[in-house]
C-alpha cells in the first residue's frame, strides 16, 4: 500500500509550475500585442509625419508626339479645307436638250472651248428665215431707192407731182427701217444659237460633271427633271486652304505670316504657305474668321475639298523648300532631367513618378528629338525640378 501511495503523488501535478507556465504565456502574449501597437503607431507616424512635412508635388503632364521640325516655331494651329478660289458651275443660257458633251471629270479645259451643246434644229430654223426675210427686204430697199430716185428726176420737168416724191420718199424710209428689223432678226437668231453652245469660261479642270446627253439643260433649272449646271470646273492654279480662326486668336495672324499646310490625306508631307488675305468680317455663330492661306508650290495631289491644317509660324521663321519634310518624335526641354550623368524624363504610375532613361537628338527652338525610351503618345512630367525623382508622390494638376 505505501508503494502505491507514493506512485500516486508523483504523478500529482506542482501547482507552483503551474503557475509559472501560466504566467510565461502571459508575458509573451503582452510582449506581442505591445510589438504590433508599437508597428501601427510608427505606421501612423510615418504617414502624417509624410502628409505634414512632405507633401505630394505638383506636376502637369506633356504628351510626346510626332512632329514637323518647323512646327516648333509654330503659334497657332487651324483646321480648313483647300478651295480653289477660281471655279464655275458651267450652265448654258438657253434652254433644250443636251446632244452633245465632251468633258468628263478630270479633263483639262481651255478658254471658250465648247464643252457641250443642245439642240438647236428650231433655232437654226428661225435664223435661216431671218436671213431670208433680210433678203426679201433688202430687195424692197433697192426698188424704193430706184423709185424715189425717179420721182425726184421728174419733177423738175414736171412729170411728176411733190405728192408722188414724199409718198416715194416715205416708202423709202419705211424700208430702210424694216432693214434694221430684219438685221437684228438675224443677230437675235444668232445670238439664240450660240446660247445652245456651253464654253469654258476659263482655264481649268473638270471636277464633276452634273448633266448627261439625252436630258433637258435649263439656266435655272425651272423644270423638276431638268438641269442648270452641266459641268463644275475649277481653276487649278487658284487653290487656297480657308480656315476658321478663333476671334481672340486673330490677332497673332498678320498679311504674309508663313505657314506650313499639312493635309489629312497626306500626313507626312508638308507644303509651303502663306497667308494671303484675312476676310475683314467675322462669323458670329461660330466666333471665327476666315483666313486664306496660299501655296508657295504644290503638286497634283493637292485637290479641292481636302482637308487641311494650317500651323501659323512666327513672322521670322525660316522655311526650308523641302516638300516631303519628315515628322520626328518631340518633347519640351523642360521635360528632361538629368540624373547622375543619364538623361531621364518621368512619368505618373498610380500617382509616383517613374523614370525614365532616354537618348535625345536634335533641338529645335525649346524642343527635343527623342531617339529612344519613348513612343508616341506617351505623357511625362512637362517640367522637371530638382525635387522630383524616381518614385516620390505627386499630383497631376
Amino acid at each position: 500500500m505505501e508503494t502505491k501511495k507514493a506512485d500516486l503523488s508523483s504523478l500529482r501535478i506542482d501547482s507552483s509550475k503551474r503557475d509559472g507556465y501560466e504566467k510565461k504565456g502571459k508575458k509573451s502574449y503582452l510582449y506581442i500585442i505591445s510589438l504590433v501597437i508599437i508597428v501601427v503607431v510608427a505606421i501612423v507616424i510615418y504617414w502624417v509625419w509624410n502628409s505634414l512635412f512632405s507633401p505630394a508635388v505638383e506636376v502637369k503632364l506633356t504628351t510626346a508626339s510626332f512632329q514637323l521640325p518647323s512646327q516648333t516655331d509654330a503659334v497657332l494651329t487651324a483646321s480648313g479645307y483647300v478651295v480653289a478660289q477660281r471655279k464655275a458651275a458651267v450652265a448654258s443660257k438657253g434652254t433644250g436638250r443636251l446632244v452633245y458633251l465632251g468633258v468628263v471629270e478630270g479633263d483639262k479645259v481651255k478658254t471658250n472651248q465648247i464643252i457641250a451643246r443642245l439642240e438647236d434644229n428650231d433655232i437654226k430654223a428661225q435664223l435661216d428665215q431671218a436671213k431670208a426675210n433680210l433678203k426679201l427686204t433688202e430687195a424692197d430697199l433697192k426698188e424704193a431707192e430706184t423709185n424715189y430716185n425717179r420721182q425726184v428726176s421728174l419733177l423738175p420737168v414736171g412729170a411728176t407731182t411733190q405728192m408722188e416724191v414724199d409718198a416715194a420718199e416715205a416708202r423709202l424710209n419705211r424700208v430702210k427701217a424694216s432693214i434694221e428689223v430684219a438685221k437684228a432678226q438675224v443677230v437675235a437668231a444668232e445670238v439664240a444659237l450660240e446660247n445652245m453652245l456651253i464654253r469654258a469660261p476659263f482655264d481649268g479642270t473638270v471636277l464633276t460633271k452634273n448633266a448627261d446627253v439625252g436630258e433637258i439643260v435649263a439656266p435655272l433649272a425651272a423644270g423638276a427633271n431638268s438641269k442648270a449646271a452641266v459641268v463644275t470646273i475649277a481653276d487649278m492654279s487658284s487653290l487656297q486652304v480657308e480656315a476658321d480662326v478663333s476671334e481672340s486668336n486673330i490677332e497673332k495672324i498678320k498679311s504674309d505670316q508663313p505657314c506650313d499646310i499639312v493635309l489629312d490625306a497626306y500626313p507626312q508631307s508638308r507644303y509651303s504657305g502663306y497667308v494671303d488675305k484675312i476676310v475683314p468680317t467675322a462669323d458670329r455663330s461660330k466666333a471665327t474668321v476666315l483666313v486664306k492661306v496660299g501655296f508657295r508650290n504644290y503638286d497634283s495631289r493637292v485637290l479641292p475639298e481636302m482637308s487641311a491644317k494650317v500651323v501659323f509660324l512666327k513672322e521670322n521663321s525660316k522655311q526650308t523648300s523641302v516638300e516631303d519634310e519628315k515628322q520626328i518624335l518631340m518633347i519640351p526641354e523642360t521635360s528632361i532631367a538629368l540624373r547622375e550623368g543619364k538623361q531621364v524624363v518621368y512619368v505618373v504610375k498610380e500617382n509616383h513618378s517613374i523614370e525614365i532613361p532616354v537618348i535625345t537628338g536634335r533641338v529645335f527652338g525649346g524642343y527635343v528629338e527623342i531617339i529612344a525610351g519613348l513612343e508616341n503618345g506617351d505623357q511625362i512630367i512637362s517640367n522637371v525640378s530638382e525635387n522630383i525623382v524616381d518614385g516620390i508622390e505627386v499630383i497631376v494638376k
